[in-house]
């Protein structure tokens, strides 16, 4: 059954600084599909807009996290919903991953969505279970290639982007490495906390209630600054490693067929939700940066991300499920 969760009022249109749209219904939520589990990076981004996206557009905000690893069943729905601004979505890179990983995928990645705006980047981590021999990411290196292959990776599934960082990862580590992949971040976690698998890669946000208790240890960041909401961890460039790790993106989305203008009123509310003080308080806290954009930046995006996640899962050898 979909978890939803919706605002316990209704917040009146007055307190928008935006002109409602022309159909709006009084009293009708509007429902924001996340293709992510719960404590998934995309869930912690649309939580902590939820409020500030209600009082921008006057609507109460549900969100809707469909029971789907991949992504695929959610991205579905709101790529069939009616294009009359209730139903919107918050994706990430396996939007753009998935149809280079799937056999068959029930909708157009590029034609049946309309990009209304990129809205941040995320930093991922490498992180490992508390008890493995390993510092920081040349130890985990070194670890790999000693064990010769026989070491075990999480992720929240097959050809998720967080399964992708990691093959990428090993291909400039020069190392090998088994996959296991779960059914969401929340079973991955405890697979890694367990025993289960010993490393992963993964959005911040998603481990840092482990990092600070302990059970994970973080080995390395992606980007080419070490992040403000954890700046102890040492980034995986700076450590020597070339290759890096990928960054994570966050993109809000409506069905084709929106009117022009509905999503330039959509895009105006989404910088203005996203550049709310405790809104850029919190994606701060979760180490994102936000990056509001167009939405014709959006779709150029979204079309160069498609080319380049193809040849990098040709790449890494991920097989077509």
């Amino acid at each position: 059954m979909n978890r939803r969760r919706a605002l316990q009022a209704l917040l009146v249109t007055t307190c928008s600084t935006l002109t409602p749209t022309p159909f709006a219904q009084a009293g009708r939520p509007i429902r924001v599909i996340v293709p992510g589990a719960a404590a998934s990076g995309l869930d912690t981004v649309i939580e902590a807009a939820q409020h500030a996206l209600a009082r921008v557009l006057g609507h109460a905000v549900a969100i809707d996290n469909p029971p789907d690893a991949s992504g695929i069943q959610a991205t579905s729905a709101l790529a069939n919903a009616a294009p009359d601004g209730y139903t919107l979505g918050l994706v990430s890179n396996s939007h753009v991953i998935n149809p280079s990983v799937y056999r068959s995928v029930p909708f157009d990645t590029i034609k049946d969505i309309t990009p209304i705006a990129m809205i941040a980047s995320t930093p991922m981590v490498l992180v490992c279970n508390a008890k493995l021999p390993a510092a920081n990411a040349n130890e985990m290196v070194a670890l790999l290639k000693a064990r010769a292959g026989n070491m075990r990776f999480g992720s929240p599934g097959h050809g998720s982007f967080d399964h992708l960082a990691v093959e990428s990862f090993l291909e400039h580590a020069g190392s090998k490495a088994s996959h296991l992949p779960y059914e969401g971040i929340e079973p991955m976690l405890a697979g890694l906390i367990g025993g289960e698998v010993e490393f992963a890669t993964t959005a911040l946000a998603s481990v840092q209630a482990h990092l600070k208790s302990g059970a994970l240890r973080a080995l390395g960041v992606s980007g080419t600054q070490r992040v403000a909401a954890a700046p102890e961890i040492p980034t995986v460039l700076e450590q020597g490693l070339p290759g890096g790790l990928a960054e994570g993106w966050f993109a809000f989305v409506a069905p084709k067929g929106l009117p022009p203008a509905e999503v330039e009123r959509l895009n105006a509310a989404a910088q203005s939700a996203f550049g709310a003080p405790e809104v850029m308080e919190a994606m701060a806290e979760q180490g994102n940066t936000l990056r509001i954009s167009s939405p014709q930046v959006a779709a150029e995006f979204f079309r160069n991300e498609l080319a380049n996640c193809a040849q990098l899962v040709k790449k890494a050898g991920i097989g077509l499920v």
